[in-house]
């Protein structure tokens, strides 16, 4: 096939042009640094926890690999996603718009859309090695004797590589629209902030503007980093991450007056609009935690699964209140996979709580069922449950020593276990701050020697 040969070459040609960038240089220094710190600090704090050096040990459920060590480590990845890696994808359009390669290769026999797939490939390839440091903390962590669990692994390697499709395309879509790298870079830096903004005034407000704010790249990334798999959140990123792919292939053909660009851009983005709807009513979610924290106990499920009436709640917490986390992550959030329908109501007046009248009904939880209502201050998961077991008058499971819940009300030991690990990072920080940077330092005046 005629096809293949040209967009191999098309492949090359863009490793050529991502490793003759020093911003890629940089980021491959500076990531393994990064991740050093994180996966250092990490065992530390995780060792302490442990009991190393002869201290107490903490409970055991709140030593877990996911949270102990690899959200941590890979959390520098997030960071150079967001303030190094845009630079990176912004040059490999940015460059060839100002020197006038891009006119040239326009005139080749190869299409828009395969140049800009090449380019989407040599990026993510790029990432994958960038990686490697993230790689090597994994292989230190079996060493020491850690316990990984392959489901959260790859669920977390997920959310970080949708997150670096979704940061291409943005890069790109304004390297194509903006003049000038400088110009693409404050607009990309512009929509990460935005997104910041819509995290924080979405905090507790409930509605279409949560819905909204639960698709940004920050809090799409902590739903993997929860040991969630979300069709949603899956479906939703990836498509503006192409979408942003597609708006630069409309800007980047020649020929086209701005009329007829800004009409293509509009019909792009109605068609994305009408695609992330459809995306978002995904109700697809998977709980591949190795402690099923996402998940009620397997009797309980099954019980609420005989609710078909949708519920709705009003809550009368702050969103700087704990307990409304505590209500969100633990309970409602677990509803929302089982339940038909819930909708929620945050009717607290003020951000902090402090300040909320003696008859507004601050800290109750009111809960709509099937006609019936309740109303609870608990944030416990028992107390929650048996709550909408009355209301749905759906008898409660069995909960004994046998059951899915004791009569403590703690969870059986196969959901609480943990991995303590009471180890030093031993060998980390030679790894990370002496021979990564040298091998990279290395490898760049090589290959620029070479190239030269």
């Amino acid at each position: 096939m005629p096809g293949v040969p040209r967009f191999a070459w098309l492949l090359s040609k863009e490793f050529r042009e991502l490793l003759a960038s020093r911003a890629f240089w940089l980021l491959l220094l500076m990531i393994g640094p990064l991740a050093g710190h994180g996966f250092i600090t990490a065992v530390d704090i995780y060792a302490e926890a442990s009991g190393i050096h002869g201290g107490p040990a903490a409970l055991s459920q709140g030593l877990s690999p996911l949270d102990g060590m690899l959200v941590p480590t890979f959390g520098a990845y997030d960071l150079a996603v967001t303030l190094l890696f845009p630079f990176v994808a912004i040059r490999l359009i940015s460059a060839e718009k100002a020197s006038g390669a891009w006119k040239l290769m326009l005139q080749s026999p190869a299409s828009v859309a395969a140049m800009l797939a090449a380019k989407c490939i040599a990026l993510l390839a790029g990432w994958l090695l960038a990686w490697t440091p993230g790689f090597a903390a994994l292989v230190l962590w079996k060493l020491y004797g850690g316990s990984l669990y392959a489901p959260e692994v790859l669920n977390l390697l997920l959310g970080h590589l949708l997150r670096v499709v979704l940061s291409a395309g943005v890069a790109v879509a304004a390297a194509a629209i903006a003049t000038g790298a400088a110009s693409a870079a404050i607009a990309t830096l512009g929509f990460i902030v935005g997104t910041w903004a819509l995290d924080f005034i979405a905090a507790g407000r409930g509605g279409w503007l949560q819905k909204l704010a639960s698709y940004t790249p920050a809090s799409g990334l902590r739903i993997f980093e929860q040991g969630l798999l979300r069709g949603s959140t899956v479906a939703v990123t990836l498509t503006l991450g192409i979408a942003g792919f597609a708006l630069a292939g409309i800007w980047l053909t020649e020929g086209r007056r701005l009329s007829t660009r800004l009409v293509r851009s509009a019909g792009l983005a109605l068609l994305l609009a009408l695609t992330l709807w459809g995306g978002s009513l995904l109700r697809g979610t998977w709980d591949v935690s190795e402690n099923r924290r996402n998940s009620f106990p397997v009797a309980d499920e099954a019980a609420l699964r005989q609710i078909r009436q949708p519920l709705a709640v009003t809550v009368f917490l702050s969103p700087e209140d704990p307990r409304l986390m505590d209500l969100d992550r633990n309970i409602l959030g677990k509803l929302s996979r089982i339940l038909p329908a819930v909708n929620v109501t945050y009717a607290a007046h003020t951000r902090s709580g402090l300040f909320e009248a003696a008859g507004d009904h601050y800290g109750e939880v009111w809960y709509h069922l099937a006609g019936r209502q309740a109303m609870s201050r608990s944030t416990t998961e028992p107390i929650v449950l048996d709550t909408l077991y009355q209301l749905a008058r759906v008898p409660p499971p069995v909960r004994a020593e046998t059951g899915s819940v004791t009569a403590a009300g703690e969870f059986p030991a196969w959901r609480t276990a943990g991995h303590p690990l009471a180890v030093e990072p031993r060998g980390a920080a030679w790894l990370y701050y002496a021979l990564w940077p040298l091998a990279v330092v290395a490898a760049g005046w090589m290959y620029f020697r070479i190239r030269s």
